[in-house]
């Protein structure tokens, strides 16, 4: 394959991912256990405009290393279009969940994992830094965000 696009700037990029955030259905979410034993599931989330929503069963996997250690690192699905969100998770459960957050799950999705039988827990994750790059050529850019800021 032949690269002929020019890199993208940051702000473009920044814009570029924030669409993504919006319009994407699925993103992956990788967590850890205490021994350090990696977890790796697709989620379905929500995009808030400052943090990732999302929600798994309070007993599986991802639902309790997301509670107990609060670090994931996020990845939307594209390799040739990466987009990574290193972040801090926030657990809710069912009850004490922000109802404009459900709501606004229950649009997108038309599911609300509340009404299911099995427990849901929710997550809000708090992005601290963002990458985000097409290919080799927009490696030395590709930092969006660090310590909880846009730099770009």
């Amino acid at each position: 394959m032949k690269i002929t696009v020019p890199p993208r700037g940051p702000e473009e990029r920044k814009r570029d991912v924030l669409a993504r955030l919006e319009r994407e259905l699925d993103i992956w979410v990788a967590s850890a256990d205490a021994d350090g034993l990696p977890c790796l599931v697709p989620l379905w989330f929500l995009w808030d405009g400052r943090s990732v929503w999302l929600s798994t069963r309070a007993t599986n996997p991802t639902g309790r290393n997301l509670s107990a250690g609060r670090r994931t690192r996020l990845a939307l699905a594209d390799t040739r279009d990466v987009v990574l969100i290193d972040g801090e998770a926030t657990a809710f459960t069912a009850q004490d969940v922000p109802a404009d957050a459900v709501e606004a799950f229950h649009a997108k999705y038309g599911w609300d994992p509340r009404e299911d039988r099995a427990p849901y827990s929710f997550f809000r994750v708090r992005p601290l830094a963002v990458q985000a790059w097409h290919e080799v050529r927009e490696l030395p850019q590709r930092h969006l965000m660090r310590d909880g800021a846009w730099v770009a």
